[in-house]
């Protein structure tokens, strides 16, 4: 069966700024797919004995790349369209985040951050994009193993505060508290849980952050694929789809 998006998934990106579609990946595209990242690593390895987060950035370039293979063969873009309104199609993404957590490392984030604000693009505007797309290559059913930490309904508390204050306020960080992330509401905190082979789709403005992994040297580690989607004309409307939060999304 093809993954899809239904009305209640719909509802709950909207309201929560996030949601998880389960069994996007079967278990063979997981075997590829990891040892696609293993390949990865052992090019550009974490410090020996190193413990928490390390990230690769891999940029698309002419002749292709593995993980926009992945992009490709998860159908991300047709996912991604579905939360989209009807009009608007997704841009190619042109490089992906490799993210992953080594254990032992308990920590927990005090706080959320917003991506793209340092820094900044040549013009002096914030990288802003439509929504965070990640791949599970492992499981995340099990919390405090590198899930990631979202603070639910941010993103629409976050545009209320960027229409009184201009979009141009995500680049006044002198504003924002560390994170960075503006001084708003937070809510609750919570950690993002399902199986390997589910894909998250998270709002730009949500308020997130890396977790820890408090498992032992043995636990496996915990590997995620992101992309930054921009929406097609994200970057002409940019102001607009952070002060108008839903602006690019479907009802």
């Amino acid at each position: 069966m093809v993954p899809a998006i239904n009305d209640e998934m719909r509802t709950t990106f909207r309201e929560q700024g996030f949601v998880v579609v389960p069994d996007v990946l079967g278990a063979n595209q997981l075997t590829r797919a990891r040892a696609v990242v293993a390949e990865l690593l052992a090019k550009e390895p974490p410090p020996a004995d190193h413990v928490g987060f390390h990230f690769l950035w891999p940029r698309f370039e002419a002749g292709g790349n593995p993980l926009l293979n992945l992009y490709d063969e998860a159908g991300i873009a047709k996912l991604a369209s579905q939360l989209l309104r009807p009009d608007l199609g997704v841009d190619e993404p042109d490089f992906a985040q490799l993210a992953v957590t080594i254990p032992p490392w308990p920590h927990r984030p005090g706080g959320p951050h917003v991506d793209g604000v340092t820094p900044t693009l040549p013009d002096g505007t914030p990288g802003t994009f439509t929504m965070l797309t990640g791949i599970w290559l492992t499981d995340h059913e099990q919390l405090d193993r590198g899930n990631l930490h979202v603070w639910p309904g941010t993103h629409l508390r976050l545009g209320e505060y960027l229409r009184e204050h201009g979009a141009d306020a995500l680049t006044r960080l002198d504003e924002m508290s560390p994170g960075p992330y503006p001084k708003i509401d937070l809510g609750d905190q919570i950690q993002v849980s399902g199986p390997a082979g589910s894909v998250l789709f998270a709002h730009y403005l949500l308020g997130h952050n890396i977790g820890g992994h408090s498992g032992t040297a043995n636990d496996e580690r915990r590997e995620t694929v992101y992309y930054r989607l921009h929406a097609t004309g994200h970057r002409e409307r940019w102001r607009e789809a952070v002060t108008n939060p839903l602006v690019e999304f479907r009802h």
